[in-house]
């Protein structure tokens, strides 16, 4: 799958990252792939096991940040609506959100482990 059919997979708006990352397709496709090595999900999840509100929100903060670099626009917003919840120290609803954003990570990461 191209660069392109990516973005269209996991619901995000190829054209702004490509004009943002100065349109080069071989840019986007390298940071993309580099998206798996980022350990923020995992850490995140890991903290909300352990109840470990201020660990979470750094995770689910790094996370948004780089959704929002890459244009992964979906789980940005899912990821978002996390951050805040952990920003306000709160724990009750945050099993929810996490779901969102397992969902929305799980998309993504398929979208991209099929990139050509």
């Amino acid at each position: 799958m191209t660069v392109k059919e990516c973005y269209e997979k996991m619901g995000a708006n190829y054209e702004n990252v490509l004009s943002r990352l100065g349109g080069s397709e071989a840019l986007v496709k390298r940071l993309v792939l580099k998206f798996l090595d980022d350990a923020s999900y995992q850490k995140l999840e890991e903290q909300l096991l352990n109840k470990n509100v201020e660990e979470a929100f750094r995770a689910a903060h790094t996370l948004k940040g780089v959704c929002l670099n890459l244009g992964f626009d979906n789980l940005f917003t899912v990821s978002s609506d996390l951050t805040e919840k952990l920003r306000a120290k709160e724990l009750d609803g945050a099993d929810e959100l996490f779901a969102k954003v397992k969902e929305q990570y799980e998309i993504t990461v398929a979208a991209v482990k099929n990139l050509d």
